[in-house]
């Protein structure tokens, strides 16, 4: 190896460990296609990349969810048309449909120009940067949170709160902000904050402390609760995925004693317990065809 070669290789070197000290490249998309993105960082340098393959839930997909659809879609719509549309908070237990409705909307919509960015809890401190990003782009985003969760102090709380509504700089109309969560208010609520007291860890204003908690939520305008299925509705959304598999069935009754052994060894009664159980059977019986012939 001669010296010029030694010296570019210890160059390379060099800059590999100063990368992610040096300032972030903004090597952003040119265009946007309506279509699934992400907020991607790697050290100090962030993007935004395209997701080639994505989700190919459908809104006819999703059962039992008829208000939640209902309500979330015709805001999509009033997004789409340059209408006044809000923030939408999807809360509830985990397998109700809270994402996968997101991701439906955007099959739904691709074509008219929507384009759904995903950003990760961790990179939400960027979220102003990506909205000023957006801001002059030509057709609608949606940036889309998924399982939000806080803790008190958590730096990431404080930057979607401002993008939501406490900045002298308004989010442009092209940018909604979709937030899935377990928790209504996205922050813990613990048994301190209900004892009748003038003080919590040095706080003198309890009703303030506690309004701090719940700030947030309040600046989504819509708000859609989830909640777990019953036994009727779970086997409404079993029925269904058997529909879409073309399963043949021979008693549907010991079926559904199935559906529901399923539901109560993985803890749920939820649209994803029922879709993973049909595909459990379907996939058995398939096989058994397959290996049968």
């Amino acid at each position: 190896m001669s010296d010029t070669d030694k010296l570019i290789q210890r160059l390379d070197q060099l800059l590999d460990r100063l990368e992610p000290y040096l300032p972030a490249l903004h090597d952003n998309v040119a265009e946007f296609d309506g279509g699934a993105y992400r907020w991607q960082t790697i050290g100090n340098s962030h993007r935004i990349e395209k997701i080639t393959q994505t989700s190919e839930i459908h809104l006819n997909d999703l059962q039992c969810i008829d208000r939640q659809k209902h309500e979330i879609d015709d805001n999509t719509r009033q997004f789409l048309r340059e209408l006044p549309a809000n923030n939408v908070l999807l809360w509830g237990p985990k397998g109700t449909g809270k994402s996968s409705l997101i991701k439906a909307l955007l099959n739904q919509y691709r074509t008219q120009g929507l384009n759904l960015i995903e950003v990760q809890r961790q990179d939400l401190i960027h979220l102003s940067e990506i909205v000023q990003q957006l801001r002059d782009k030509p057709g609608k985003f949606i940036l889309f949170c998924d399982d939000l969760s806080f803790e008190a102090n958590d730096p990431s709380y404080k930057a979607i709160k401002v993008a939501l509504d406490g900045s002298l700089s308004a989010t442009p109309d092209n940018v909604l902000i979709y937030a899935t969560s377990n928790r209504r208010h996205l922050l813990p609520e613990t048994m301190r904050d209900n004892v009748d007291s003038g003080s919590i860890n040095g706080e003198l204003h309890l009703d303030e402390a506690i309004e701090e908690k719940i700030s947030l939520s309040e600046r989504f305008g819509i708000w859609l609760s989830f909640h777990p299925f019953s036994q009727d509705d779970y086997l409404t959304i079993v029925d269904y995925w058997l529909q879409q598999y073309s399963a043949e069935i021979d008693d549907q009754k010991q079926l559904h004693k199935m559906a529901c052994k399923w539901a109560l060894e993985h803890g749920s009664r939820s649209g994803r317990s029922a879709n993973q159980f049909v595909r459990y059977w379907v996939g058995k019986q398939k096989l058994s065809e397959l290996e049968n012939d």
